[in-house]
């Protein structure tokens, strides 16, 4: 065994939206924990995240809410667009909750400002930066109130003895591949984010605008007067997608700008209002939901939340979302071991309150991924790979459907999912301060 030079009760791999949410929740019940994050800062990749109504919640019971909410204004509408046809369909943000839904979202905001309104909130010492995960080792130990029996081991050889693993590292997770989770799948989709920056205003209505068109999809939603997230998601193979796998902004926004076609052009104007740090090329993967269901999810005091745990397509708008879910649920039950346990981590009832956090989960972010990609793949008109197979007949059919059903039902039914409710956290603990 390596010697041990660190010691911490709680460690969450990964400080992007789950470990910081998760590191906030544990400190809200009185649980110090330490994130261990590879780069070296916050990452802000990709410009913008879209917050329905179940983020809000989490970020009530987190306590940040409100230093979002003054910022960034809820849609109430949006259009949806076949650039074929030119026919232009009105999607509704409502609900039979009416304005206490509305008042929840969705809203987009910018990624930098949700993780500094996370970060802020934490002990300054809470993330370590640069810290690469390169192995996870379990042990037995007898005295329960000392009980230290996870080692992480990192790639600059420092070694830390924890109590509890959390995996907040994204689709790749070591944690998850360490817990035996199955590697998440190619959707046969890509997707494209930036942000477009207008500093004299962009002068557009504060509502979502989508079009589709053949094998793709490209949408519009402004954060503030000054700042419009963009995305585009489209059908490709991994052999086409060379030159973008280079990761050069230019290249990206050029190519994009060459797929949205002239009847969208909008959509090019804001392309070219770039901001070409924020720009993001990637591969769509999404865990198969039985694999969830039915895999292993936790090792004792070790498991996972975010990607890590229900990598999804994001024809639902629920990755950050879900993530944020996750975050109040573990913080919920690993504080109530904390409290009941008069402020100590027992690792025999934390293993307990684990497993229950884990099958309160499963379902609920299976039927997300499901309902994301049947999402995405009618909005695209079919194709891809994965849950559902495709033919050139199933392709006809669900465009007939998107086009003549969804937007004025489906797309309700779905966004059903999003009224979500995770609960609060416990009280009853003392704050670990700052």
């Amino acid at each position: 065994m390596e010697n041990v030079v660190m010691r911490e009760e709680v460690v969450i791999v990964g400080g992007g939206v789950a470990g910081l949410a998760t590191a906030l929740a544990l400190k809200r019940v009185g649980v110090k924990s330490l994130v261990l994050e590879r780069a070296n800062e916050l990452r802000v990749t990709g410009g913008s995240l879209t917050l329905f109504p179940n983020a809000w919640i989490a970020l009530e019971a987190l306590g940040v809410a409100d230093k979002l909410t003054s910022v960034y204004k809820p849609f109430k509408r949006g259009e949806v667009t076949n650039v074929a046809s030119g026919v232009t369909q009105e999607v509704v943000f409502t609900t039979d909750e009416g304005d206490e839904w509305l008042a929840r979202g969705p809203r987009s905001v910018h990624r930098r400002a949700l993780l500094e309104a996370l970060s802020e909130e934490l002990p300054t010492d809470t993330v370590r930066y640069s810290s690469r995960l390169r192995s996870i080792e379990k042990t037995k130990t007898h005295n329960d109130a000392d009980s230290f029996g996870v080692f992480v081991h990192l790639e600059d050889g420092t070694t830390i003895n924890t109590k509890v693993l959390i995996g907040c590292d994204g689709v790749h997770s070591v944690v998850a591949k360490w817990l035996g989770l199955k590697a998440p799948v190619y959707s046969g989709r890509y997707a494209v984010r930036g942000l477009g920056v207008f500093p004299e205003g962009h002068g557009l209505k504060h509502e979502v605008q989508q079009f589709v068109g053949e094998g793709r999809r490209f949408g519009i939603m402004p954060n503030t007067n000054t700042d419009v997230f963009w995305f585009m998601t489209y059908q490709s193979t991994p052999s086409a997608e060379e030159e973008m796998a280079k990761g050069d902004p230019k290249i990206i926004q050029k190519t994009m700008l060459e797929k949205v076609p002239d009847s969208a052009q909008l959509v090019k104007d804001v392309i070219q209002h770039a901001y070409m740090p924020s720009l993001s090329w990637g591969p769509l993967q999404f865990r198969y939901p039985w694999d969830l269901l039915f895999g292993k999810v936790s090792n004792g005091t070790i498991t996972v939340a975010g990607d890590a745990m229900h990598p999804m397509t994001p024809d639902l708008g629920q990755g950050g979302c879900s993530a944020l879910e996750d975050a109040v649920v573990l913080g919920r039950h690993i504080g109530n071991s904390f409290i009941r346990n008069g402020g100590m981590l027992s690792q025999e009832d934390l293993e307990v309150e684990i497993g229950m956090y884990v099958k309160e989960r499963r379902f609920r972010t299976a039927g997300l991924i499901t309902g994301s990609y049947i999402s995405g793949w009618v909005q695209q008109g079919g194709g891809g790979v994965g849950i559902i197979s495709s033919s050139r007949v199933v392709g006809w059919l669900t465009k007939f459907v998107r086009d003549t059903v969804f937007y004025n039902i489906g797309f309700r039914r779905l966004v059903g999912l999003v009224q979500y409710d995770c609960g609060k956290l416990p009280t009853g603990s003392t704050s670990c301060g700052n």
